[in-house]
């Protein structure tokens, strides 16, 4: 199972479960590592992790919830640690998996469902030309804001509902919040709105699908980690009912 999807060198992440009471899973760190030598179908060697410049040693019998950054895309699977050493000077976990592997959307396409506040604005002409003409910008503080609820979010986009009717084609200041390590952090982005359409049931509210423009990578990174993160809290919840 393992040698088809994934391979020596992808890049992995761990994050520890354990059983405080009966049926519950608490949140724990996530770790990163990458993948040493494929030992069989359910077992590999990989990297013991580190943070900065020190190892950390997760102990034998452990049990995590691993993704996998494979050619094909992403894959989840729960492992447990069953021997850890050093070889050729290398720290090395052997883990063998406890569940199948499953294959996750890859996190920049995947559309998350949710509800989050979001405030909006159209771009003004100067910072519109600005970011058509791709030079440096700053966005014009202070300006008035329209409320809006953003329905689905991806490391691409957003969709949007609001009762303020933006133009497809339009550039969009767009604001809202992300729990980045158990805090709000406020994001700040420009969106192209690429179609508009009225509910049906809900006249007077606009459906928005907005598509991010001159998005930084470490921007998107963390917004596609997010997601990345919510999807696994709903996957964990799946496993318990």
């Amino acid at each position: 199972m393992l040698s088809k999807f994934i391979s020596e060198g992808d890049k992995l992440e761990l994050q520890a479960v354990e059983k405080s009471i009966p049926g519950h899973m608490e949140e724990k760190k996530i770790y990163y590592s990458q993948v040493y030598e494929i030992l069989s179908e359910d077992t590999m060697e990989i990297a013991m992790p580190m943070e900065k410049t020190k190892l950390i040693l997760l102990p034998v019998d452990s049990e995590f919830d691993l993704v996998a950054y494979g050619a094909g895309g992403l894959y989840q699977c729960f492992v447990r640690i069953i021997d850890r050493y050093k070889s050729d000077n290398v720290y090395l976990l052997v883990v063998e998996l406890t569940s199948n592997l499953r294959k996750y959307q890859r996190r920049e396409y995947y559309r998350f469902s949710c509800a989050l506040e979001m405030c909006a604005r159209n771009l003004e002409a100067t910072e519109i030309e600005a970011i058509e003409n791709k030079q440096p910008y700053v966005l014009t503080p202070g300006l008035p804001l329209k409320q809006s609820v953003i329905v689905d979010i991806s490391g691409g986009g957003l969709r949007f509902l609001a009762t303020q009717k933006y133009e497809p084609g339009s550039l969009l200041y767009i604001s809202y919040h992300l729990l980045k390590n158990g805090e709000r952090k406020k994001y700040e982005t420009v969106g192209k709105v690429l179609n508009v359409r009225q509910l049906e049931n809900r006249p007077g509210t606009y459906e928005h699908r907005v598509q991010y423009v001159n998005m930084d990578s470490d921007t998107r990174e963390e917004i596609i980690k997010y997601i990345f993160e919510e999807e696994r809290k709903n996957l964990r919840r799946g496993r318990l009912e």
